[in-house]
């Protein structure tokens, strides 16, 4: 694969289910702000779809995704703009899919690939992936929901350890703490998945949507208050000294250096 190819999202129509496919391999598959885009329109399609009641999302090579393309989401260099009006969020911030979605990981899921799985319902990973929500190694912190639902999913000391630490963790830790559901040999999770979502949706279609939608009304008031806070979060962070050294020593491959300015 061409290390100038673009990448892209891609989706596939498999009867009820709906594959989308993160393709940007050669670049361990690091989103682009169209990437983005994508990602939006294809869950947007699943959410807007009459015969389309499950989701999967997986990815092409040997990395569900190394994060976003940072130099191109934030600093001097960016070219990053808001989500199509109207469209489903794939962190789920705003318009949430109301259907369900299984991601299927492997390799490095980092960041916000993190938090794409999490914005979901169900997780296989692959033997052998890795974690990591490095955001504060970069001079930055996580803005797309990893703030609270680490903690609804592994409660606050998992939680706070990891994305304190901003540590790599295993796929058994991930599986332990409840960030992921099974794990399966390398190169089966993709299918795993998609068996999953068969299963499901031979289910009835209104059942599960409402069962999905129940469980998400327990913790809506708790989310809300934490999306809100985002802004603030984003404000703090993005347009200090310690950001500008994080970004410039991940474009430079090495140490940063931080000064808590």
């Amino acid at each position: 694969m061409s290390e100038d190819r673009v990448g892209q999202v891609r989706n596939e129509t498999h009867g009820h289910v709906l594959k989308i496919i993160i393709d940007n391999a050669a670049k361990r598959n690091a989103f682009s702000p169209e990437m983005m885009d994508q990602l939006s329109d294809a869950l947007t399609r699943l959410d807007d779809t009459e015969e389309l009641r499950v989701g999967v999302v997986c990815a092409e090579g040997d990395h569900f995704t190394a994060g976003l393309d940072m130099p191109k989401f934030f600093g001097p260099t960016a070219v990053a703009g808001p989500l199509p009006e109207g469209n489903v969020d794939p962190f789920g911030l705003r318009r949430q899919c109301r259907k369900p979605i299984i991601t299927a990981v492997q390799g490095i899921v980092y960041t916000v690939g993190i938090e794409l799985m999490l914005a979901g319902d169900i997780v296989v990973a692959a033997e052998g992936a890795r974690f990591c929500q490095m955001e504060a190694k970069r001079g930055i912190a996580p803005l797309a929901g990893a703030h609270f639902r680490y903690i609804t999913r592994a409660g606050w000391g998992d939680a706070m350890y990891h994305l304190l630490l901003c540590d790599e963790f295993t796929a058994e830790r991930a599986y332990k703490i409840g960030l992921v559901q099974e794990i399966v040999p390398a190169g089966q999770q993709v299918g795993r998945a998609m068996a999953l979502a068969g299963i499901i949706a031979g289910n009835a279609p209104l059942g599960i949507q409402v069962t999905k939608q129940a469980g998400r009304a327990f913790i809506e008031a708790g989310e809300a208050a934490a999306i809100a806070a985002i802004p603030e979060i984003r404000a703090r962070v993005l347009d200090t000294a310690d950001a500008r050294e994080g970004i410039q020593s991940f474009v430079e491959r090495r140490a940063a250096v931080f000064t808590g300015r």
